[in-house]
């Protein structure tokens, strides 16, 4: 009995270190995600030209159906700089919940990724069927003669010798199962805005929406109000959100803690109604403090007991979105 004291001892010791390192907890590893299906991931080409994103040369110009846009709120991604493009089959997207879009079978969307002027990789989702869950992503890496890029669905640590890291199919889900849309960045919210390449108010004119929003949103409150909200909304939301879809198998960036941070269409009224302000009564945020935020203490953390946010795809902080959170739970009044 005595022998086997030290043998317990550096067990229990080692699993509070990986919990504490957020390499492992006691309700299984928020960053291990399932793998996809083979044949999920089979339908996906091999090369980023057979994707139809490209008119002709890969690389160069898109073709005629697919249509750029930008989210009015951007994810950080260490700075890189980012390209977006989608293709939407000739049917309208089901809007009928204004805050979850449901897209046809069909429905494509690309991301390109480039540090330091060199493209790194170009992320694809593809809906492949009409239930909700008909969707694969995957990132297909660029060339080094950049002729094409290719499927590369088990990821790729610091790519092309940059610090940047493509994740696996399987991360992606990570992110896009954290919301009934599975789509992040095309949305009412992030489409509101007319100065857009492609909005709100261009798609219902097109008929692209089933139903067009009878107002189109206005997320509340002043300058910073709007800057902050709209941050925490496109950088924490796709996890810490109310209605993050129920899930079997790995957490996959599945939060333990119920606080949210999305923005929503149906509650934007004022600066109280929306869920980050909300949040002021989990501690998550304490109005006119951001050092004891665990928000904003989360988002600057350097120490391995206490994990940075968010933790996927990032490995710098974001000064400037720390000091745009820092600035706006300074100015919230105190309760």
């Amino acid at each position: 009995m005595t022998s086997a004291r030290p043998c317990i001892t550096r067990t229990l010791l080692a699993s509070l270190l990986l919990a504490v390192l957020g390499c492992g907890h006691v309700s299984g590893s928020y960053r291990r995600c399932d793998d996809v299906p083979a044949p999920k991931l089979a339908r996906l080409p091999q090369r980023l030209s057979e994707t139809g994103l490209y008119a002709a040369n890969t690389g160069g110009a898109v073709a005629a159906h697919v249509r750029a846009y930008r989210p009015r709120f951007e994810l950080w991604s260490d700075g890189a700089t980012k390209a977006r493009w989608i293709e939407l089959p000739d049917q309208p997207i089901d809007t009928r919940d204004m805050d979850a879009w449901q897209f046809p079978a069909g429905t494509k969307l690309w991301k390109e990724f480039s540090r330091d002027g060199q493209r790194i990789e170009t992320r694809l989702l593809a809906k492949l069927g009409p239930l909700p869950d008909d969707w694969v992503g995957a990132s297909y890496v660029w060339l080094p003669d950049g002729s094409d890029a290719m499927l590369t669905p088990q990821g790729l640590e610091n790519a092309a010798g940059t610090s940047h890291d493509v994740p696996s199919a399987a991360e992606c889900s990570g992110c896009h199962g954290g919301t009934r849309s599975h789509i992040l960045g095309f949305s009412a919210i992030q489409l509101s805005d007319a100065e857009l390449p492609l909005s709100l108010g261009t798609l219902a004119s097109e008929g692209a929406l089933t139903q067009a929003p009878s107002v189109e949103p206005r997320v509340p409150g002043d300058a910073l109000d709007v800057e902050a909200l709209g941050y925490l909304h496109a950088n924490c939301s796709h996890c810490h959100n109310a209605r993050r879809p129920a899930r079997s198998g790995a957490r996959c960036y599945d939060p333990e803690r119920p606080f949210d941070l999305s923005l929503r269409t149906s509650e934007l009224d004022s600066l109280a109604s929306t869920a980050a302000y909300r949040s002021t009564r989990d501690g998550v945020v304490v109005p006119g403090d951001a050092e004891h935020s665990e928000l904003y203490r989360r988002m600057e953390s350097g120490s391995i007991f206490l994990r940075r946010m968010p933790p996927l795809a990032t490995e710098a902080r974001d000064e400037r979105g720390l000091s745009v959170v820092r600035r706006w739970l300074a100015s919230l009044p105190l309760r």
